[in-house]
């Protein structure tokens, strides 16, 4: 699926940066597997290796009506025993309410290949009471900053399930969701998919400062032992959020080039944190901010009222007040640089509401 990339008011929105940096973690099978073995909590993934890891999203893919490009779908064989996996990946605030059906579909889309795929091999195999379907791990990879509450049980989308419970299909899927890891939690699993984790909870500049924070042991355990292609990968997750705060494309490549070069330190010494949109966006306001205090002061000399000035220059009454009053403090040495010095704090304020 393209990337469709929106120019905002606020800078450039990559519609699809958080699906792709999360589709990293699912689409490379070492991750795939660090992530099963060491944040689901299901025993049986206590030994999985990448190897027994296959994607067959491009097969299934297809078949799911709703399919997004960021659904996945993986065959596990773990010695004799096979089973799916179907991960989807959600970064919305608010929950999908109807995502226990729309999970119970996909289950039914591959049981069916499932049991056709048998079919073939054995015709009428599957009405056998010797054949069973194999499981399926639907879960749920969650990257919004609320929590999920929408219901894990089918049954309790069903209206009086209460009554007629036991004849209700009923399953419940599981949801993993990147804001109840700290980035303490995090560093003490020291492994790779960690670190993409890290690397994808950064929602703004400001957030870098916390990477500096963590403790070169654990970067140093990662530059030692991290396979070139997964750095390859933090280096492709680290360069979506830079793109997202606007980092020309030149200081995103030295960036991400320290980390496959495995130069962390290096990486976190070199960069500042900042946004170039947002410095962009509060030079001009205070460009055109510092051109209407000229404005205003020159019709006060003129001794022109205050609810005149607001009609002349076609702006709120609630907009040339404050400035207003400054200036007539100030006269008559008007100073429209320290009027807008003494502004700045206040429209600071009231933009971060």
């Amino acid at each position: 699926m393209e990337t469709t990339n929106k120019t905002t008011e606020q800078g450039v929105h990559n519609s699809k940066i958080h699906d792709n940096a999360a589709k990293i973690v699912f689409g490379d099978s070492t991750l795939c597997a660090q992530f099963l073995k060491g944040y689901t909590d299901i025993p049986f993934f206590t030994n999985i290796k990448p190897e027994d890891i296959e994607d067959v999203s491009s097969h299934f893919i297809p078949l799911f009506q709703e399919s997004r490009d960021s659904d996945i779908v993986k065959k596990i064989q773990i010695e004799n025993t096979e089973l799916y996996l179907i991960a989807l990946i959600e970064h919305q605030s608010e929950a999908d309410a109807d995502m226990s059906f729309r999970l119970l579909r996909y289950m039914v889309y591959v049981w069916t290949d499932y049991a056709a795929t048998q079919e073939k091999l054995k015709p009428g195999i599957t009405k056998s009471k010797d054949f069973l379907y194999p499981p399926i791990l639907p879960i749920i990879y969650y990257e919004g900053t609320g929590q999920w509450t929408s219901a894990l049980h089918f049954k309790d989308r069903v209206f009086m399930s209460d009554i007629f419970e036991e004849f209700i299909p009923d399953y419940k899927y599981l949801v993993v969701p990147l804001n109840k890891y700290s980035q303490k939690d995090l560093i003490e699993k020291g492994d790779e998919l960690s670190a993409i984790f890290i690397l994808n909870k950064l929602k703004s500049s400001s957030d870098f400062k916390h990477l500096k924070e963590i403790p070169e042991d654990y970067w140093n355990q990662l530059t030692q032992n991290t396979p070139p292609h997964i750095l390859k990968l933090m280096g492709s997750v680290f360069s979506a959020f830079l793109h997202t705060i606007n980092v020309p494309a030149e200081e995103i490549n030295d960036l991400t080039d320290h980390i496959t070069r495995r130069q962390f330190n290096m990486m976190f010494d070199s960069f500042e944190a900042y946004d170039v949109q947002e410095n962009r966006r509060v030079s001009r306001e205070e460009g055109e901010q510092l051109y209407l205090i000229k404005q205003i002061i020159k019709k006060i000399i003129k001794n022109i009222s205050v609810s005149q000035i607001a009609t002349d220059l076609m702006e709120p009454l609630d907009t040339i007040q404050p400035i207003y009053d400054l200036a007539i403090k100030q006269a008559p040495d008007f100073d429209a640089e320290k009027i807008l010095a003494q502004l700045i704090p206040k429209t600071t304020e009231s933009l971060s509401k």
